[in-house]
């Protein structure tokens, strides 16, 4: 049987607490995190732009409900949902919160790595 919650290039992974999420960031040398809540309409639209910036950056890219966690709220200072975590060999170098964000976009903030803010 496949393993369904492997880590591939093309496919968002959902992160489950801030271990997770930790161990994803050490072992992607870039890597977004999206983090989301469910029943937010803004989340849900972004979902299927931060599937297309998976495709096609090298970011592995993953999704996290920091209320499945609280303690990613206050680390992270997430203050609105969606906000896109952008980490570099394991540090955070860049954030975008701004609402929805189209593809191209987030593309941009990922290939600067975070500088596009």
């Amino acid at each position: 049987m496949a393993d369904t919650d492997s880590i591939t290039p093309e496919k968002p992974v959902h992160l489950a607490d801030a271990d997770e999420l930790d161990a994803f960031v050490a072992e992607n040398d870039l890597a977004l995190v999206d983090f989301y809540t469910k029943g937010c309409s803004l989340c849900q639209a972004i979902e299927p732009v931060v599937g297309n910036v998976a495709r096609v950056t090298d970011a592995a890219v993953a999704l996290c409900n920091p209320r499945d966690d609280p303690q990613l709220i206050d680390r992270f200072e997430v203050r609105s949902v969606p906000t896109l975590l952008l980490f570099e060999e394991g540090d955070l170098v860049g954030r975008m919160a701004k609402g929805f964000q189209g593809t191209e976009a987030v593309v941009a903030f990922v290939e600067s790595r975070g500088q596009s803010e």
